[in-house]
């Protein structure tokens, strides 16, 4: 394979962190290079500088064996550099047609945009991508799955693109979606296309991936050759040091006293019938497919989402949640899935962050904010989470993805929830960080937290779940005890539903068997 793109020596800093200091890697026309790293180790940075996004303080870029300069994203796409960011760069408002050719529309004499035009021509790339979405729907009515497919279909809009950069394409994608996806990049790949695979997903990067290039603290470490090198070494590559073996959790005290009962919740939309108990000190674990109700579940255990019939129980208390600001005062914790959207204050402080939800507890009675006392919590946090930042008064937007989130856990471990719900806690975050926030989740419930854990990996599911609630169409199909549980029988449990998921759709159907007694 011809060499395509050659990246020499780059450096890059900000206000207080070395982001990268003299990276070097190289791609082959057709090839597919993995590029691994723990959070905060400059992935996100080096492409960020190739997109022309960022200006390197130093180095040099060459494609096909000639320097280039790379000063705006229109300059990167000029030159053939497409990007697909981890975290989604969609106008909300806007149709899928008018975000995947924004400033490109096709124009009627030259004046006016042709939506004809561009439904069609919109409908033509998304035919052959195989990707499946409505041209004329608005991003914000979309599932964050949808609105990935949208960014991969936007980077893939522009004809000459040679380089394609993914950072983390699959992080909301279901198992079906990510075929298609792989797919698209064989098949890009066979054309020539050079591509760039940012991934924390080993089995991912196995399946598509030629070779691995690997980055810590914003060095160059190694590169391999997928096929020439295990796993185990990866991973000790990218974090310094070697982890243990992922294991499940030892069964949880059967405690009697329950902690959250959820009994016959039901939305207009999507949920039937949903009824568990979370035992104090348990983690459950809910599993399912994209669009299964999970997410559906929580929200609509904490008001966010209104429920038209069901009862929610703390602490064996009947109460009523009609707001998010209800759940807190009950005690009940939420990490959103999309952190930037209803996570975090971006532009705030990491400090003003981890205190969001629990400012009130660092106010004097008179009003005044005891700013000591909670800047010494938010280090202990930061500290406890190894969030990567170079002072609790960084801007929250200038960390990384993955420490973003980290500081959304924070925030409600400093709130000190009885019931905390976290809603795919480690997307995003590299192997190392997850294994710290997995060993975190059991302490808690060694503590007596009683935790919901949501995620679209069944490995993370096995790991750190007691118990494993499965959902499909809007309602529990089966619970299952972590000793009896594995991939088989969850994905089993998982299909178990198709069709319509509307209450009216399926009000008729007969309610499925449950594993054991919810109650």
């Amino acid at each position: 394979m011809s060499r395509l793109l050659e990246v020499g020596s780059i450096s890059k800093s900000f206000p207080g962190v070395q982001a990268l200091a003299d990276v070097s890697f190289e791609l082959a026309a057709g090839e597919v290079l993995a590029l691994v790293g723990e959070n905060g180790a400059g992935k996100s940075t080096l492409m960020k500088i190739l997109s022309g996004i960022h200006p390197a303080d130093a180095g040099t870029i060459m494609l096909d064996g000639r320097p280039v300069m790379i000063n705006s994203p229109r300059a990167a796409q000029q030159l053939g550099i497409s990007i697909i960011h981890q975290e989604m760069n969609l106008m909300p408002q806007l149709t899928v047609a008018q975000n995947i050719y924004i400033g490109r529309e096709p124009r009627i004499g030259g004046l006016f945009t042709s939506e004809r035009g561009l439904i069609n021509r919109t409908v033509q790339l998304l035919h052959q991508t195989g990707i499946v979405l409505d041209p004329r729907a608005t991003v914000d009515s979309l599932t964050v799955a949808q609105q990935q497919m949208v960014e991969i279909a936007k980077a893939m809009s522009f004809p000459a693109t040679r380089v394609l950069i993914m950072d983390e394409p699959t992080s909301a994608l279901s198992a079906a979606e990510t075929d298609v996806l792989f797919g698209l990049i064989r098949t890009l790949a066979e054309r020539g296309v050079g591509i760039i695979y940012i991934s924390h997903r080993m089995e991912e990067l196995r399946r598509i991936a030629d070779r691995v290039t690997i980055l810590r603290d914003g060095h160059h470490v190694a590169d391999h050759r997928m096929d020439e090198v295990e796993d185990a070494m990866i991973i000790s590559e990218m974090v310094g040091r070697t982890l243990s073996a992922a294991g499940r959790p030892d069964p949880a005290p059967r405690s009697e006293e329950i902690a959250l009962e959820v009994i016959g919740l039901t939305t207009p939309r999507l949920l039937r019938d949903v009824s568990f108990t979370l035992r104090r000190g348990e983690i459950l674990g809910f599993a399912g497919l994209v669009g299964a109700g999970r997410t559906e579940t929580a929200r609509a255990i904490i008001g966010a989402d209104r429920h038209s019939r069901g009862q929610i129980l703390v602490g064996g208390r009947p109460v009523r949640i009609a707001h998010p600001a209800d759940a807190v005062r009950h005690g009940i914790g939420y990490l959103s899935e999309d952190r930037k959207r209803f996570g975090l204050l971006l532009e705030r402080t990491v400090n003003s962050n981890i205190l969001l939800a629990s400012l009130r507890d660092y106010t004097s009675r008179i009003g005044f904010v005891q700013a000591g006392r909670g800047r010494r919590t938010s280090r202990r946090y930061v500290d406890l989470l190894r969030i990567k930042t170079p002072s609790i008064d960084t801007a929250t937007m200038n960390l990384s993805g993955g420490n973003q989130q980290k500081i959304v856990i924070a925030k409600w471990l400093a709130r000190d929830c009885d019931v905390l719900i976290f809603d795919e806690p480690t997307r995003g975050i590299d192997v190392g960080a997850k294994e710290e926030i997995y060993a975190l989740l059991s302490e808690l419930a060694e503590q007596g937290k009683s935790i919901i854990v949501i995620s679209s990996e069944l490995p993370e599911v096995l790991r750190v779940s007691h118990r494993i609630a499965v959902m499909a169409a809007g309602r529990i199909t089966g619970i299952l005890d972590n000793a009896d549980a594995d991939s088989e029988s969850i994905m089993a449990l998982a299909t178990r539903f198709h069709g319509p998921t509307t209450i009216e759709a399926i009000a008729a159907e007969p309610a499925p068997a449950q594993k054991e007694d919810l109650r």
